[in-house]
């Protein structure tokens, strides 16, 4: 369903919470938390599982599972960071300006993650994040430096 016909058909959003917001008690979900091994056995068991994971992950168990092409688009770096590849998401950080003078580190943990996630072969890389574009790293260091 795109977000068009869910909105027309689901105006109320503590309707729309009612009717997409639990999760599947049948047994055809299983929540498995971050048990890397859990989820490899259940997709190796059943050839028509379906994982839901990082990037990361899917990098680190290659040899043990597949990505899912979706819409005729495969999930690698390329499509990743491009957009291409419908289901990944960005990662957001949301920072209070108030918090900026009362938590410790806190100007110093917003410039880390941007630093280090503007590399691409950064530490946050390594660990399966995609780097921003330069247009991304842009401005998002303009919003960081602008609220220092």
């Amino acid at each position: 369903m795109n977000s068009r016909i869910f909105k027309e058909n689901y105006k109320d959003q503590e309707e729309r919470k009612k009717a997409f917001g639990n999760i599947r008690d049948d047994g055809r979900y299983i929540e498995v938390g971050i048990n890397e091994n859990i989820i490899i056995q259940k997709l190796k068991s059943n050839k028509n599982a379906l994982g839901i994971f990082g990037f990361s992950f899917l990098m680190r168990n290659q040899d043990k599972i597949q990505g899912s092409t979706i819409a005729g688009i495969e999930p690698t770096y390329e499509n990743i960071s491009s957009g291409k590849y419908i289901l990944a998401r960005p990662l957001y950080l949301y920072i209070k300006k108030e918090h900026l003078d009362t938590v410790d580190g806190l100007r110093e943990f917003i410039k880390e993650i941007i630093d280090s996630i503007s590399i691409e072969d950064g530490y946050l890389s390594r660990l399966g994040l995609i780097p921003l574009s330069s247009e991304d790293i842009k401005k998002a260091s303009a919003k960081v430096y602008d609220i220092t």
